[in-house]
């Protein structure tokens, strides 16, 4: 009787707020969450996790030694990505980087991925104002759900960000990476030596960012690195 009861209030609440697809603004099914079946059937996945030479991997070899890297879906502007991480990032649906989360990791553990053998998962910081402002870190919850369906611990607490640099979208490519050089300092090594770090980023872009935290991981001993992006711009 009170699953009946749960199940009418539920379907009375959704007459006046209904639970809409994030994409294509359709009201979602029973079962269906964040987006409906069909625009998760036409999400750009890259594959690039089964791809040891793939984009994302090729723009940091030669300036950070990682184990493995790849992207889950591929950015474009004014795509269903696009509407997707701004939701996360700046309309406070965490629930879209657990959703996305989940969906990767389940590629991740079905195929014969370049990330393996992680040790723990470590989102890209924010910087503590920018954090305070915006309530949460969009890479947190994708990275929490990395670690519980991967079964790998995870932790924000590692590493941190020292200072806010300046926006990346108007930055030149050979810029972006004095933007962020030094900004990102380990907090605790003792739970990053001798373990292999994942990385987790929201959009991986020139890659300045991604380079910077990995190379603050690589000053602690015996440490090694793989990173992974929600999405990549190319």
């Amino acid at each position: 009787m009170l699953a009946r009861v749960k199940e009418y209030l539920l379907d009375f609440s959704e007459l006046f707020f209904p639970n809409i697809c994030l994409s294509c603004q359709r009201k979602l099914l029973k079962g269906e969450e964040v987006i409906c079946l069909f625009c998760l059937s036409e999400l750009p996945v890259t594959g690039y996790w089964n791809e040891p030479d793939n984009p994302v991997a090729n723009r940091l070899w030669g300036r950070v030694p990682i184990q493995g890297a790849a992207a889950f879906l591929q950015f474009k502007k004014g795509g269903k990505v696009q509407r997707l991480i701004h939701e996360l990032k700046y309309k406070g649906r965490k629930d879209v980087g657990v959703y996305l989360g989940k969906i990767f990791s389940h590629h991740l553990i079905q195929s014969d991925s370049v990330i393996k053998d992680i040790d723990l998962i470590v989102p890209v910081p924010l910087y503590w104002k920018k954090l305070k402002q915006r309530g949460y870190n969009q890479s947190t919850p994708f990275a929490q759900a990395l670690s519980q369906s991967l079964d790998v611990p995870y932790s924000d607490t590692a590493l941190m960000r020292t200072s806010q640099n300046v926006s990346q979208t108007k930055e030149k490519r050979y810029d972006r990476y004095g933007n962020v050089a030094g900004i990102f300092s380990v907090t605790d090594a003792s739970q990053l030596s001798g373990k292999h770090i994942l990385l987790v980023d929201d959009v991986f872009t020139t890659g300045a960012t991604a380079d910077a935290c990995l190379q603050a991981i690589l000053s602690v001993p015996e440490t090694k690195v793989s990173f992974i992006a929600i999405s990549v711009s190319m």
